[in-house]
């Protein structure tokens, strides 16, 4: 790769040995992916945070870069951790003493301990958006995709590492031209498709392409919620970034109708029912919120239901009225926290869960051990709420 003398500094050590760990992984990342250079970005999303993922390990090497001295060098936010910090869990000391001592550790480098996975949303309503063609360096895969995708960003899809690395330097490797040969187009093929059925178009067409899949047939004006949920299945299921809506693409074409959609469906949807919800994956935000309220009404869920959401989501549905509506209708809301990964929903509690997510179902089943019924939010209203 080609460095500036201040880059090769850092690189040897000249500039502290944070800048040094940060700049070993940025060359070792860039010169993977085939990269020139080094470009600034204007904000780092950082995954890493949940105890239950970086254990013991992560949190000591986080610590350790803390008391180096590593400092983020341009605005960064954070990903989900493992529960509600303002709710009593009754989880294990040793799992809250670890979630405590990454958040610390985070929060002395000057991250914002956002504990978010959707924060080109809680910060779009905050019209805090970098302007559209900005370099960004994002580390959660839904996230990334999206910025890509629909938020007019660029950024790698991160790894934990490179997009630390990218916080403390203010970089991150640029990517060389993707030859447009390898780029595949889906074509979507279900007839007045779900928000469920966005979700498993994405975790179809995600491990279809290695950094963009074109897809065909879907809404130029689809939802909000159809394109997180597009956005979180794509993110799940492989290494890509990005999406275009009926671009033309030289790569292979592939159907995703009605065969292909029962397939992924059936791979993720292992139980008829669940024991309990779980919503929330990636976290729902104000809107969201609104809408699920709307759509409960005054009925009330007979099973236990949680719904995870960003913390600023759920103060806006706070002032709105939205949360009281949602816990009258006998939802508990948490924040910070997110359906994937977490110690709140355990196999030694509950046997199987109902969840609208494809990537909550996927992470559910895979690390939490629990079997999941996958369904549409609206179908798990009307089949849950009384």
């Amino acid at each position: 790769m080609d460095l500036t003398r201040d880059e090769e500094d850092a690189l040897h050590g000249r500039r502290g040995e944070a800048m040094e760990t940060a700049y070993r992984v940025l060359v070792a990342t860039g010169e993977a992916m085939g990269a020139a250079a080094l470009g600034g970005v204007s904000w780092a999303h950082l995954s890493g945070v949940n105890y239950n993922t970086i254990g013991d390990a992560g949190a000591r090497f986080l610590a350790d870069m803390a008391a180096a001295g590593a400092r983020v060098r341009t605005r960064t936010t954070l990903n989900p951790m493992g529960y509600d910090s303002r709710a009593d869990h009754g989880l294990p000391d040793e799992f809250v003493r670890g979630q405590e001592g990454i958040a610390s550790s985070y929060g002395q480098m000057g991250v914002d301990l956002s504990f978010s996975c959707i924060p080109y949303e809680i910060f779009r309503e905050s019209d805090l958006l970098p302007r559209a063609g900005g370099r960004v360096a994002f580390a959660e895969s839904n996230a990334a995709i999206y910025a890509n995708s629909v938020g007019g960003l660029r950024t790698n899809k991160e790894s934990a590492f490179g997009a630390l690395a990218a916080a403390l330097s203010g970089k991150s490797p640029v990517a060389p031209p993707e030859d447009p040969g390898s780029v595949p187009t889906v074509r979507l093929r279900v007839d007045s498709a779900s928000d469920l059925d966005y979700g498993l178009l994405g975790y179809f067409a995600g491990a279809a392409g290695s950094r963009t899949v074109n897809i065909e047939g879907a809404a130029e004006a689809m939802g909000h919620r159809s394109c997180k949920s597009l956005c979180a299945g794509m993110g799940t299921s492989g290494t890509c970034s990005r999406f275009s809506l009926g671009a033309r693409a030289a790569g292979e074409r592939i159907d995703f109708g009605r065969e292909e959609r029962d397939a992924a469906l059936d791979s993720l949807s292992t139980a008829g029912s669940g024991d309990m919800i779980a919503l929330g994956s990636p976290q729902l935000g104000a809107g969201e919120l609104a809408s699920l309220a709307a759509m409960v009404g005054g009925a009330r869920f007979q099973k236990r239901c949680v719904v995870f959401c960003a913390r600023a989501s759920l103060e806006a549905a706070e002032a709105s009225g939205d949360a009281a509506g949602l816990r009258r209708a006998g939802c508990e809301l948490l924040a910070d926290c997110c359906a994937c990964l977490t110690p709140l929903v355990s196999a030694d509690d509950v046997d199987s869960v109902t969840t609208s997510s494809v990537k909550a179902a996927y992470y559910l089943s895979r690390s939490n051990g629990v079997g999941v019924d996958l369904r549409p939010i609206s179908e798990i209203v009307r089949g849950e709420a009384r």
